[in-house]
């Protein structure tokens, strides 16, 4: 099932609910046609929690160490960007944009098991760190790095486990050439690793966003670039650069 939050551009009423075909938006009582409606990020978090280091090829491409535990930072909410909106940088600063798969947690849990963590998964979407990699390398806790506003793409829908195959592949185009392509697979933590590693110290609510790591490819993005995220089974998180 895919879900979706959505904005009626002539009410502003926010709604939610699931996409049915291609152009057919449905909540309980009401039908839409999708193109009539602006695509909002699917959830809105109390936390977005990342992972750094979490594909070989990346941790290579940085000259860092493979990390004995997951790598953890924080984006917080107002760093979210809808679909198609822009992402907003700064001429004086080097901004890589990081293709990741993310999970949105389904139902409030803390001291998940590994084995149990499939359970507390609402669904998957995608998530693009955008990172000041100025800030990132001066700056030792990567707040203005990674919390800065519009520094988190996130959509383009929420997809349910039931309709996802595993693993799941994914590609980040910039003005249409590939810059990163992988797959979960090659995750070093996979997601219920994660989900148990990170509800072990922390509650997670209904809505946070474990966002996986990216992949080997990362590389700066200039005013006018367009950065598409393509998930398969999930669709395109694209989104123009302004200053």
């Amino acid at each position: 099932m895919k879900l979706a939050r959505v904005r009626n551009p002539q009410t502003g009423e926010i709604h939610r609910g699931k996409i049915v075909g291609e152009d057919v938006f449905e909540t309980r009582d009401r039908t839409f046609k999708m193109s009539k409606l602006d695509l909002l990020a699917p959830v809105e978090p109390s936390k977005i929690i990342c992972v750094g280091l979490n594909y070989r090829d990346h941790v290579e491409e940085t000259g860092s160490s493979v990390p004995d535990r997951p790598s953890l930072f924080f984006k917080p909410p107002t760093a979210i960007t809808n679909p198609g909106d822009p992402i907003e940088i700064s001429e004086d600063h080097r901004y890589d944009p990081e293709g990741e798969i993310a999970a949105v947690i389904g139902k409030d849990c803390r001291n998940v098991k590994h084995q149990d963590a499939l359970n507390y998964i609402w669904g998957f979407t995608g998530l693009n760190d955008v990172t000041n990699r100025d800030a990132q390398n001066w700056e030792q806790n990567w707040v203005r790095a990674k919390g800065f506003d519009t520094a988190a793409p996130l959509g383009p829908v929420l997809v349910t486990p039931d309709d996802i195959d595993f693993p799941v592949s994914f590609k980040l185009e910039v003005n249409g050439s590939v810059r990163q392509s992988s797959d979960t697979s090659k995750l070093i933590f996979d997601i219920p690793h994660l989900v148990e590693e990170i509800s072990s110290f922390m509650t997670l609510r209904k809505g946070d966003v474990i966002s996986t790591g990216t992949p080997r490819g990362v590389a700066p993005i200039n005013r006018g670039d367009t950065v598409a995220l393509n998930i398969a089974g999930i669709g395109t998180l694209e989104n123009p650069v302004v200053n």
